[in-house]
């Protein structure tokens, strides 16, 4: 397992290790959703009793059910939702394994056939083969002739190793970079979620609130979203891998041909990481197409721009955009 690995084992230990720290607010949380659930319940009931009404009980089973998410925010909310997701990162994760070592195999078979290739060239053999570079040495006469061959050899051969040097060196830069993107994706994913599940209890609370019922929703579809990033950074790790596996695969089967010279020329690979660094930014907008949070809110918007806003709306939203419209408020 290589350190960029054992980095995202430790993001995943580390969240881990955080989720027990959602009890502490669960205290504060409860004396919140109690307020809300006081005010909640008895500005319904007295509105029912002012208006002669029968009063409604099935809404005010609501902030009951908030106060026991509250209590068993971590086994029951935070273990559902993450149960439910945890078979489609360890999918995408499993897809993004096999492209990489299908394409480390890919890669130790082009270079093996690229070195074959070089050394079927009599005038580029010695770049590559100390065995080749002796045997031209020998096949010279000694005089100034050899001595000039020898060292336009030797300066032909440094140059090619020099080239090569630089870029690795290069490429190994892109690479550490291009794995470096993927690890700050992970770092901040993993401080999002830890955030949103220590301060979830209080997000749940806030919720009983009329006025800020849509926080419940905007707050599961923000972890949600958030939990994401990590399976769709596998999936464009994947596809990147894949890319590379047939850009490589085509290397080969040029390789294969005995009439092929490779070129050395490694730039499609260089821009190819470098798309693949400015690509790894683009997870969190990808992420965010998936889910996008709606509910009680956004009917009561559409509800009232239809101009048909009932008592239905009117009690479930009522101190939102809804009631405030229809009442003239």
């Amino acid at each position: 397992m290589s350190g960029f690995d054992n980095l995202h084992q430790v993001l995943r230990n580390l969240y881990s290790d955080m989720m027990p720290l959602c009890s502490s607010m669960t205290g504060v949380a409860k004396g919140i959703a109690g307020i809300g659930a006081l005010l909640y319940i008895s500005y319904r009931v007295w509105k029912s009793l002012a208006n002669a009404e029968p009063i409604d009980v099935f809404p005010l089973l609501r902030p009951f059910a908030l106060c026991l998410c509250i209590l068993l925010f971590e086994p029951v909310v935070l273990g559902t939702i993450n149960g439910i997701l945890s078979p489609v990162v360890q999918g995408t994760h499993s897809l993004m394994s096999n492209q990489t070592l299908n394409m480390e195999d890919y890669q130790k078979k082009r270079n093996e056939l690229e070195r074959e290739a070089i050394l079927r060239d009599p005038e580029k053999a010695f770049l590559v083969s100390d065995e080749e570079y002796d045997k031209k040495l020998d096949a010279l006469d000694w005089g100034f002739e050899r001595f000039g061959t020898m060292v336009a050899m030797k300066m032909e051969r440094a140059g090619y190793n020099l080239q090569k040097k630089i870029q690795e060196i290069f490429m190994n830069f892109l690479e550490l970079m291009f794995k470096a993107a993927a690890l700050v994706i992970d770092t901040l994913r993993t401080f999002f979620l830890v955030v949103l599940s220590i301060l979830g209890p209080l997000a749940f609370a806030l919720s009983v609130f009329d006025g800020f019922q849509a926080t419940l929703t905007q707050w599961i579809s923000r972890y949600v979203g958030i939990y994401l990033w990590l399976p769709v950074s596998d999936l464009f790790s994947a596809i990147l891998a894949r890319i590379q596996v047939l850009m490589i695969d085509q290397d080969i089967q040029a390789l294969q041909n005995p009439d092929y010279i490779p070129d050395g020329n490694t730039g499609v690979y260089i821009v190819f990481l470098i798309i693949g660094i400015m690509g790894y930014f683009t997870v969190p907008t990808v992420a965010s197409w998936i889910i996008s949070s709606g509910g009680a809110g956004a009917y009561g918007s559409s509800a009232c721009e239809n101009g048909r806003c009932d008592r239905r709306g009117d009690r479930w939203l009522s101190f939102g955009k809804c009631f405030r419209t229809c009442t003239g408020g």
